[in-house]
């Protein structure tokens, strides 16, 4: 059942207002998590046992069923990754963004349904906050001083929930290490950045400069920083951009087909996607 309002709620109601893609359901602490029709939890997945098998049979399919070709068994594992890493990381990055709240999610608090792009976490939860935060006098908050420490508790909630589903994803991925955790990074980045998007403008700048503050580099586990930058377009229109520290590595799958992200995509590529995007 879901559970009532608590100091996340309203980011994750205004989150899934501007992107339907991502639901988020707020439980109370009894009863099990959601099971059955296409949930799973994240502790299954970072089990990396049955329930990530199954899991990853759905990217394959998916590949097969759109692109008619099969994707490398790393490949799949690697859009597995994504699919529940950018959302997963929403959850914290999203309240930390529109609220200054960073709830401490570990993976046996998150359900995921990637099919009908919902999240299920379950409560009570301990969350950082600032000291004029109303909400700093409430059960499972922890104070803390100034904005840097705040986003301090944001790397570190993040790299909380993410290290063990890295750990049962690498193998499958043939990446270890720093090539997992850039993929992080870029799942923090460009998750925030879409999703402020979508909420307007001014949302979208402030977006880019409170990432660019979360990741400024040698934030480890982090790899490299948030790497925004300004591209020049055909009619002297700025083009905002970023270099992705990761390859989603759907060059195998299409090689005519890369994002604008991708460090694969030299800048004339990039101008002429971000041209094209703009104009549409």
């Amino acid at each position: 059942m879901p559970a009532a309002a608590s100091p996340f709620t309203a980011a994750y109601d205004r989150l899934g207002a501007a992107f339907p893609g991502l639901t988020v359901t707020e439980q109370g602490p009894a009863g099990p998590a959601p099971r059955g029709d296409g949930w799973v939890t994240a502790a299954a997945l970072a089990a990396g046992g049955a329930e990530l098998d199954a899991f990853l049979a759905w990217d394959e399919n998916q590949v097969l069923r759109d692109y008619g070709t099969r994707a490398r068994p790393d490949v799949v594992a690697s859009f597995g990754l994504h699919r529940y890493a950018w959302s997963a990381c929403l959850l914290i990055t999203v309240p930390w963004f529109l609220r200054r709240r960073v709830p401490r999610l570990p993976v046996t608090h998150v359900s995921y349904d990637r099919a009908a792009g919902r999240m299920a976490i379950r409560g009570p939860l301990s969350f950082a906050c600032l000291p004029d935060d109303p909400a700093a006098a409430l059960p499972g908050a922890v104070v803390v001083p100034d904005e840097e420490a705040l986003r301090a508790e944001v790397r570190a909630a993040v790299a909380e929930h993410l290290e063990p589903v890295l750990a049962a994803f690498g193998p499958r991925m043939r990446r270890r290490g720093r090539a997992l955790w850039g993929m992080a990074t870029d799942e923090v980045v460009e998750g925030l950045w879409y999703v402020a998007h979508l909420f307007g403008e001014d949302e979208e700048r402030r977006a880019v400069r409170e990432l660019e503050l979360l990741l400024p580099g040698a934030t480890r586990p982090y790899v490299g920083s948030a790497a925004f930058r300004v591209l020049t377009g055909p009619d002297g229109e700025p083009l905002p951009t970023r270099d992705r520290a990761s390859c989603c590595m759907f060059y195998t799958v299409r090689p005519e087909d890369t994002c604008a992200t991708c460090p694969r995509t030299c800048d004339s590529d990039r101008i002429a996607k971000l041209s094209l995007s703009d104009s549409a």
